[in-house]
């Protein structure tokens, strides 16, 4: 099966256990690193998720892989919070982010660079507006390859 296969299969078998418990899926990872394969789950929730929830999320992944077993290679689940940093990956996650600091990378470059980071003043669906020091820049979301939270030390 492909990694993208999988991905859809784990995501129908977690959303309704994860939406029905206030849980947010922010990413899917099926990656193999070395000779290891991991499938990787991100999850939130308002306030943030800790061990406990991480664990309690993880048996019962487990029972389902179990159950529809839709991965033949061997590997290993991590369940775990996005971090800081975490991914924008949906148009709501963006739309969300307004008003904290990100980090963004496009496909081709706008106004000479490919990587901004700054305030995200706005987002349509359509535009993000970051500010980026003392110029405000829009950047088409069609253009944007990867958005993420971003820490300002």
């Amino acid at each position: 099966m492909s990694t993208s296969k999988i991905k859809t299969a784990v995501e129908e078998m977690v959303l309704p256990y994860l939406n029905g418990n206030g849980f947010e899926l922010v990413d899917i990872e099926y990656v193999k690193e070395g000779s290891n394969y991991f499938l990787r789950i991100f999850v939130d929730k308002e306030g943030g998720i800790d061990i406990d929830d991480c664990g309690r999320i993880s048996e019962y992944v487990s029972e389902q892989l179990d159950k529809n077993d839709p991965i033949s290679d061997a590997y290993f689940l991590e369940v775990s919070s996005p971090g800081a940093e975490r991914p924008l990956k949906k148009q709501e996650d963006v739309i969300k982010a307004v008003g904290k600091h990100v980090f963004l990378t496009t496909y081709e470059p706008i106004g000479g660079a490919k990587e901004f980071e700054g305030l995200l003043l706005s987002f349509d669906g359509e535009t993000a507006v970051v500010r980026t020091g003392k110029k405000e820049l829009s950047i088409p979301y069609a253009k944007v390859a990867s958005a993420r939270l971003a820490i300002v030390f």
